[in-house]
């Protein structure tokens, strides 16, 4: 039986492709600590013969080690601490887990074999500006967070230069859906839809002009399993993202109709990127994938979530 490992498995990207790897056979160690992700996301896997749960930090040499005790496979690479306010709050926070933590599953990877996937984000990139963001789009770690990925990225592709392991690279630009936090450590829809249902203003930093690029949270797992599985995307940096962005006053319309919004005041202005909008070509012409997910139908499923 195929064992996968996957680190940040209880968050909510995680939750998803953790559920995707099960249906299709293979057997699943998930490795987190709950910083941002939840037991409660992996709760219908519990009594799963093929899923296993450890507690622990990827900064923490003997949880690596215990999560590739079974052996591996694939490694998919996605606990990571999040939180752009955060890290400029303590940047060390976020550079201990997400660059040594990369390291240690990195090196635990390679000593199995097992080819390695590492989540990366949109946020490394500039903005956009006449064009969408393709992988060759200048990067700019406008936070202590993109700087840390921005270093992830680069330990990864290097044991595919150095030993020859079979890594690849992915950004994902906004995902969002189902089992998305809906707090300030959550994503805009989630946030957005939270907040609207309860009949509350729907609260947009600055003065919302700001575009994002939405991906719908399977669509996204599909293409973690494709990339992670070809061998053309090997040594590869990919984005997924649909190519169409939205401001994110318009996203506050979509999700509220005509219910009430208010503007307040941006907490990580230096950090904000005016425009994200992906060019997903690379990822069709190497891995054949395309989003399947309107914003309105992502929306409404999220929405559906929330209420029951």
């Amino acid at each position: 039986m195929k064992r996968a490992v996957v680190t940040g498995g209880a968050g909510f990207i995680g939750r998803w492709l953790v559920s995707a790897l099960l249906a299709d056979g293979w057997s699943v160690a998930v490795l987190d600590d709950f910083s941002n992700g939840s037991a409660a996301n992996l709760a219908d896997f519990e009594d799963e013969a093929r899923f296993a749960l450890i507690e622990g930090s990827i900064a923490e040499p003997a949880a690596i080690d215990e999560l590739f005790a079974g052996g591996s496979d694939t490694c998919f690479h996605l606990a990571a601490r999040i939180n752009v306010q955060h890290s400029i709050d303590d940047p060390a926070g976020t550079f201990v887990p997400d660059v040594n933590g990369t390291l240690l599953a990195l090196e635990a990877a390679r000593l199995n074999a097992a080819p390695f996937l590492f989540m990366s984000s949109c946020m490394v990139y500039g903005p956009a500006e006449g064009r969408p963001i393709d992988e060759q789009h200048p990067v700019r770690p406008a936070s202590p967070y993109a700087a840390s990925k921005i270093a992830g990225e680069a330990l990864t592709l290097s044991y595919g230069m150095s030993y020859g392991h079979p890594v690849t690279v992915v950004r994902p630009f906004n995902t969002y859906g189902p089992y998305q936090r809906t707090d300030g450590e959550g994503g805009v829809v989630a946030i957005f839809c939270h907040r609207a249902l309860a009949g509350e203003p729907i609260g947009i930093f600055g003065d919302g002009t700001q575009t994002r690029d939405l991906l719908y949270v399977e669509d996204c797992v599909d293409f973690l399993l494709r990339a992670a599985a070809s061998d053309t995307a090997r040594g590869e940096v990919l984005n997924a993202g649909t190519g169409v962005d939205v401001t994110v006053n318009e996203l506050a319309r979509i999700v509220g109709k005509d219910g009430p919004v208010e503007h307040v005041a941006h907490p990580h202005p230096q950090a904000e990127i005016a425009r994200l909008v992906c060019d997903p070509a690379k990822a069709r012409r190497l891995l054949g994938w395309a989003p399947k997910t309107e914003l309105a139908e992502g929306v409404r499923r999220t929405t559906a979530w929330l209420q029951a």
